[in-house]
Protein backbone atom coordinates (compact mmCIF):
# COMPACT_ATOMS: atom_id res chain seq x y z
CA UNK A 1 0.00 0.00 0.00
CA UNK A 2 1.42 3.37 -0.98
CA UNK A 3 1.40 6.65 0.87
CA UNK A 4 -1.65 8.88 0.28
CA UNK A 5 -1.24 11.63 -2.30
CA UNK A 6 -2.62 14.34 0.00
CA UNK A 7 0.26 13.66 2.37
CA UNK A 8 3.63 15.09 1.45
CA UNK A 9 6.75 13.01 0.95
CA UNK A 10 8.23 11.54 4.09
CA UNK A 11 11.32 13.65 4.88
CA UNK A 12 12.87 13.75 8.30
CA UNK A 13 13.18 17.36 9.49
CA UNK A 14 16.42 16.67 11.35
CA UNK A 15 17.95 15.60 8.01
CA UNK A 16 18.18 19.28 7.02
CA UNK A 17 20.31 19.98 10.08
CA UNK A 18 22.73 17.17 9.23
CA UNK A 19 23.59 18.67 5.82
CA UNK A 20 26.25 20.82 7.44
CA UNK A 21 28.26 17.69 8.24
CA UNK A 22 30.40 16.14 5.51
CA UNK A 23 28.92 12.67 5.90
CA UNK A 24 25.22 12.09 6.44
CA UNK A 25 24.23 8.70 7.84
CA UNK A 26 20.69 7.46 7.21
CA UNK A 27 19.14 4.46 8.94
CA UNK A 28 15.56 4.67 7.63
CA UNK A 29 15.22 3.67 3.99
CA UNK A 30 11.59 4.75 3.64
CA UNK A 31 12.43 8.46 3.52
CA UNK A 32 12.18 10.29 0.21
CA UNK A 33 15.13 11.98 -1.47
CA UNK A 34 14.53 15.74 -1.68
CA UNK A 35 16.02 18.59 -3.70
CA UNK A 36 18.26 19.95 -0.95
CA UNK A 37 20.35 16.75 -1.04
CA UNK A 38 21.43 17.07 -4.71
CA UNK A 39 25.20 16.76 -5.02
CA UNK A 40 25.64 15.37 -1.51
CA UNK A 41 27.02 12.00 -0.45
CA UNK A 42 25.06 10.01 2.10
CA UNK A 43 25.67 6.69 3.80
CA UNK A 44 22.63 4.40 3.93
CA UNK A 45 22.43 1.54 6.44
CA UNK A 46 21.42 -1.77 4.84
CA UNK A 47 21.20 -3.76 8.07
CA UNK A 48 24.86 -4.71 8.23
CA UNK A 49 26.96 -1.77 7.12
CA UNK A 50 26.71 1.70 5.60
CA UNK A 51 26.84 1.98 1.80
CA UNK A 52 28.03 5.15 0.07
CA UNK A 53 25.43 6.81 -2.15
CA UNK A 54 25.78 9.92 -4.33
CA UNK A 55 22.57 11.85 -5.00
CA UNK A 56 21.88 13.28 -8.45
CA UNK A 57 18.95 15.20 -9.89
CA UNK A 58 17.46 12.04 -11.44
CA UNK A 59 17.08 10.37 -8.03
CA UNK A 60 14.92 13.09 -6.43
CA UNK A 61 11.52 11.74 -5.42
CA UNK A 62 12.63 8.15 -4.97
CA UNK A 63 13.16 6.44 -1.63
CA UNK A 64 16.60 5.66 -0.19
CA UNK A 65 15.74 1.96 0.05
CA UNK A 66 15.31 1.59 -3.71
CA UNK A 67 19.03 2.02 -4.29
CA UNK A 68 20.46 -0.08 -1.46
CA UNK A 69 19.89 -3.82 -1.36
CA UNK A 70 19.66 -5.64 1.93
CA UNK A 71 20.10 -9.19 0.70
CA UNK A 72 23.11 -10.75 -0.95
CA UNK A 73 22.87 -13.43 -3.58
CA UNK A 74 25.35 -16.23 -3.05
CA UNK A 75 25.79 -18.74 -5.83
CA UNK A 76 26.05 -22.32 -4.83
CA UNK A 77 29.46 -23.53 -5.80
CA UNK A 78 29.95 -26.94 -7.27
CA UNK A 79 32.28 -29.17 -5.37
CA UNK A 80 35.10 -30.26 -7.59
CA UNK A 81 35.96 -33.89 -7.34
CA UNK A 82 39.63 -34.64 -7.55
CA UNK A 83 40.64 -37.55 -9.72
CA UNK A 84 43.57 -39.65 -8.64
Amino acid sequence: MTRSKWKTNLIKTSLRNKIKNKSIKIWKKNESISKFLIGKTVFIYNGKMFKKFNITRNKVGYKFGEFVTTRQFNKKQKKSSKKK
